[in-house]
């Protein structure tokens, strides 16, 4: 067994494709438990396919071979809630605030990758914004905000100085402006992904492109940088990126995030990292993959630290366990810096890896468990 694959058990976590037929059941009943979604790796078998508005709980079991997610889409690819990083065999919930009728859809995603397997969902009737008539979740979903802005606005501003360097042909500082910059987009990333076709354009890695879909973004030039050398387009692809980060700094500012967006999308950073940044697989040609890591840690803490004195209140010894587990990864964050930055991911000995892996696992389970208590 090869180590990314023993890293794949620890974490929970694998990484092959296939897409088939989806089926979905029965209108959901009014006031029943979560609705149930049987995953697999050729059906996305959803038990209804209506709600009523307000907040709605999925309990997605995968029944297949390759590790899976699961999407709520509303119009446009705009992500509404998913769940990542489901090892066959294991049941994760998702529970989502949907205040509006309106068509959605459903999508289980058999190794992680496509479009997935989709079917339609529809939500009826209307409901107020129930997590947020607490006062304590809407002060979080307030201060949650501010964090999101401060991180766009220094996203912009890095991302323009990255993209100049890139055009005047300054390699040396543009090599040193990318870790720096991409910090700024994995902090707030469940935010980006929000906006359908944004968050592939900046962030598609080139192994997850579909068929006839463009390599643009950090990845594209970060290939750039430190594989090819600048290439006649690079200039083009560096001012689409400056016209994509400023898009979504526009697009975020009026995005308005309940407090179950900030509880699901602490556990989705998470997921980033054990899919992706303890796997050596988003930083492809850079290897700084820490620097993301870190940065995932950082934006899943801003979350939970805005809804801490809701879940200090109810749940205690959970706020307590995740603060326990989060010192316990940073530890090992600690463990290899450099300077202002991380060692690079090919300088992590196999131990060192397995050890991230393992810390990781046990922060998601509890992270996991954090939407329930604010949907309570």
């Amino acid at each position: 067994m090869s180590l990314r694959t023993k890293l794949f058990a620890l974490a929970g976590t694998a990484a092959l494709l296939s897409l088939a037929a989806c089926s979905n059941g029965q209108d959901a009943a009014g006031g029943g438990g979560p609705i149930t979604v049987s995953a697999s790796d050729t059906a996305c078998e959803v038990s209804a396919t209506k709600a009523n508005a307000g907040n709605v709980t999925f309990e997605v079991t995968n029944k297949g071979t390759k590790v899976t997610e699961f999407y709520l889409y509303a119009e446009g690819d705009r992500i509404m809630g998913e769940v990542e990083n489901i090892a066959p065999g294991l049941t994760r919930k998702l529970t989502v605030q949907l205040p509006n009728a309106g068509t959605y859809q459903t999508a289980c995603k058999p190794g992680m990758t496509g479009d997935g397997i989709r079917g339609a969902f529809t939500v009826t009737g209307g409901a107020p914004a129930a997590t947020d008539a607490n006062s304590k979740l809407a002060d979080a979903s307030k201060s949650y905000a501010g964090f999101v802005a401060t991180q766009t606005e220094a996203l912009k501003t890095q991302t323009q100085k990255f993209a100049d360097s890139v055009k005047s042909g300054d390699v040396a500082a543009a090599k040193s402006e990318y870790a720096a910059t991409r910090v700024y987009y994995e902090r707030i990333e469940p935010v980006a992904e929000k906006f359908g076709d944004l968050d592939p354009a900046i962030d598609a890695r080139e192994a997850d492109l579909e068929p006839g879909q463009q390599f643009t973004g950090f990845h594209r030039l970060e290939k750039d940088l430190w594989t090819t050398g600048l290439q006649p387009d690079s200039g083009q692809i560096a001012d689409r990126l400056v016209a994509d980060v400023n898009s979504l700094v526009t697009k975020s500012a009026t995005l308005q995030l309940n407090a179950l967006d900030l509880a699901n999308g602490a556990k989705e950073l998470l997921d980033e990292v054990a899919t992706k940044k303890i796997t050596g697989e988003e930083e492809t040609f850079s290897h700084t993959d820490l620097w993301d890591f870190q940065a995932n840690v950082d934006g899943s803490k801003a979350a939970i630290a805005a809804l801490r004195p809701v879940l200090a209140e109810r749940d205690p010894q959970l706020t307590s366990t995740v603060d326990n587990e989060f010192a316990n990864v940073q530890r090992l964050l600690d463990a290899v810096r450099v300077g202002d930055g991380f060692k690079y991911y090919t300088e992590l000995s196999q131990d060192q890896v397995k050890e991230f892996a393992s810390a990781v696992d046990a922060l998601s389970e509890p992270l996991s468990k954090v939407a329930e208590v604010v949907a309570q």
